[in-house]
């Protein structure tokens, strides 16, 4: 499976090509609950995600966690990664995870390619979106209103590349995970995840997601999607008139 960056718009040939050789140059898959790098290390390649689930996250001294944000199939685990002389957070796989490691010479070249460039940006541009969306879930709505987001995200995500099958999707994210995530106790993630469920919102089942209402869940969140901007397809630009 390529990153969605082949989906963002026509790639003329030599672009598809020239990104097709920098994945598969070297690919990896790594096992559930480790980390395909961590805060402080120096980092080497940027990570490609082809399929899994993985996560950004910070851990203080004590053990206590933050996700920052979850990458599925086709995201790019820091574009800008080549930037930093160490890493200031870690990147954990969540289940099993493959994915490419471009290095900075195949990086530099993708990014000099017109088309894959303007995606690239693009799509870091989706990444800042979806971090603030992300902190005013924390700062403002109500746990209630925070978990009932996070779904209707997760859905609006895994729909983009294909991945909902009727009306719902694969979800390994236990309930430290989703806590995590949202700035909760395990205990108040659960009892929460339980009202979303008892109001027939959503169904959680074997690892499976089932959304029961989406336009009510939508409500209880006050989600809009844009902030995704059809998570991360370039605009075309409108053609010439002559």
């Amino acid at each position: 499976m390529l990153p969605r960056l082949l989906s963002f718009g026509n790639l003329p040939p030599y672009e598809r090509q020239l990104l097709e050789q920098a994945l598969r140059r070297k690919v990896r898959t790594i096992g559930p609950h480790k980390d395909i790098i961590r805060e402080r290390d120096k980092p080497r390649v940027a990570n490609f995600m082809l399929d899994g689930w993985a996560m950004r996250y910070k851990q203080l001294s004590d053990g206590r966690r933050q996700i920052l944000s979850f990458f599925l199939p086709g995201d790019i685990c820091d574009a800008n990664v080549f930037l930093l002389d160490e890493m200031d957070h870690s990147i954990g796989a969540i289940t099993h995870v493959t994915y490419a490691e471009v290095s900075h010479a195949d990086f530099e070249a993708l990014a000099q390619a017109p088309e894959i460039g303007a995606c690239l940006a693009f799509r870091n541009l989706v990444t800042m979106a979806i971090q603030r969306e992300w902190t005013t879930n924390i700062g403002q709505r109500s746990a209630y209103e925070r978990l009932a987001h996070l779904f209707c995200e997760t859905f609006h995500r895994m729909r983009a590349i294909g991945q909902i099958r009727d009306d719902g999707f694969s979800f390994p994210l236990t309930q430290t995970d989703l806590a995590d995530a949202t700035g909760m106790t395990s205990v108040h993630g659960n009892r929460t995840l339980q009202r979303l469920r008892c109001e027939g919102l959503l169904e959680l089942k074997s690892r499976r997601i089932v959304v029961r209402d989406l336009e009510r869940l939508t409500q209880v969140a006050q989600f809009t999607p844009n902030y995704l901007h059809a998570y991360g397809a370039v605009k075309q630009a409108a053609p010439e008139i002559s």
